[in-house]
């Protein structure tokens, strides 16, 4: 699967106001009333500035976080565990001490420099995180109290055991559950991107790519539930299972099968909306499939992201004439420029996930060689097993697993 839309220099101005939009005023939170959770006594180590829950949390002084020190696609390479101290909140700030976080594809375009050519190493990596509050700044304590637990996404800085996070970029959460994780990117990506570009309509057909992924999990949920049949490809037949599990149609394992031949011979009349995520020939297929009238929505091409040139080489000269003929289109889809849709995203999806309606797969690497994902440096090993294909749902590292009796799981 594809990760979340790429964070360029746009995403990240728009990230900031992307949730603190959706925050709602006073104590309510974004999903209605604010989780009960356990109260602790505040510190206030300042008296105007910041309060920390030193001996509460039993903050440390250092911390572990990754850094990109060095511009390359290679994960491994471009990126060092560095020791540091655990950073101060500011006035509207919250500090996070991070319990998961979720890897993507774009982490790669991050690290080579992909976004915002102006931005030099050493700069800290990892889009998004869920914690508990350890610390807060002063304003931020108007909304927040030391033990809320909160999910995030931003422009980096995930990647560590504590992360200092503005406090309208946060999302309330009932639990310390990874499945809120994958809501907040891959899961408004689909729901978002189906909703406003494929206008989808009862009876259509829908090709989801890379659709047992973090992201396409939920874009085959969302179709199906438009009333569609959908196509889903996966590379084993332990994804397509989770497929048919989640109301894919057809999930077709290209591994074992010709994608092209079984598209014509299935599909003659071509495809009315294609969730695309792959590029390259993926991305040429779903052109030359696309029924009149068809909805091509490109949100990514991972498999050009390990490349140096970060995009698999797409033959695009007839294009205009395919599209034509078709009275097809083809359109791009990038999460910041759909701010307003935010909110009733998170709000819908987080409700269908409470009543059991939606799936939020999530995979922690416990079938993985080296076993679950678990402490910081693992996340070299999550990249890794992600481009390698292995993933069923969203890639999510383990950062500080839980003492013996901790009662937010």
């Amino acid at each position: 699967m594809t990760s979340p839309p790429m964070l360029l220099r746009l995403g990240r101005r728009a990230a900031p106001s992307l949730i603190g939009r959706c925050r709602a005023a006073g104590t309510d939170t974004l999903f209605g009333v604010r989780p009960a959770v356990p109260r602790r006594f505040i510190i206030d180590t300042s008296y105007s500035a910041h309060f920390m829950d030193f001996k509460g949390s039993s903050i440390p002084s250092s911390m572990k976080k990754l850094v990109v020190t060095k511009l390359s696609q290679d994960f491994r390479e471009a990126v060092s565990v560095r020791t540091v101290a655990v950073p101060t909140p500011g006035d509207a700030e919250l500090l996070v001490r991070n319990r998961f976080v979720g890897i993507n594809a774009s982490d790669i375009n991050y690290s080579a420099g992909r976004y915002d050519p102006s931005v030099k190493p050493p700069f800290d990596a990892g889009f998004e995180g869920i914690g508990e509050v350890v610390g807060l700044g002063l304003s931020a304590s108007s909304h927040y109290t030391v033990g809320d637990m909160v999910a995030y996404f931003g422009s980096g800085g995930a990647f560590a055991e504590y992360t200092v996070v503005p406090a309208k970029e946060s999302v309330p959460v009932p639990s310390m559950k990874p499945e809120f994780l994958t809501l907040l990117v891959s899961g408004a990506t689909a729901y978002i991107a189906m909703k406003r570009l494929g206008n989808l309509a009862k009876g259509e057909t829908v090709l989801v790519t890379a659709a047992a992924g973090g992201t396409g999990q939920f874009a085959v949920q969302f179709a199906k539930q438009a009333g569609c049949h959908v196509i889903g490809t996966c590379s084993s037949d332990e994804k397509a299972g989770f497929l048919k599990s989640i109301g894919c149609d057809r999930p077709i394992n290209y591994s074992t099968e010709d994608l092209a031949k079984t598209l014509r011979k299935e599909y003659p009349q071509g495809i009315d909306v294609v969730y695309e995520s792959v590029g390259g020939s993926v991305l040429e297929l779903a052109v030359n499939s696309l029924a009149n009238k068809g909805r091509l929505i490109v949100i990514g091409f991972i498999s050009g992201y390990k490349t140096a040139a970060g995009i698999t080489p797409f033959n695009g000269g007839m294009l205009p004439v395919k599209l034509l003929k078709k009275s097809a289109s083809m359109r791009g889809f990038f999460l910041p420029h759909f701010i307003e849709d935010y909110k009733e995203a998170l709000r819908s999806m987080m409700q269908m996930f409470a009543k059991g309606e939606l799936v939020c797969e999530v995979d922690c690497g416990d079938m993985a060689q080296e076993g679950r994902f678990v402490g910081l440096e693992s996340v070299f090993r999550a990249v890794d097993y992600m481009y390698a294909g292995r993933n069923l749902g969203k890639v999510v590292v383990d950062v500080a697993p839980p003492t013996v009796g901790d009662s937010k799981l």
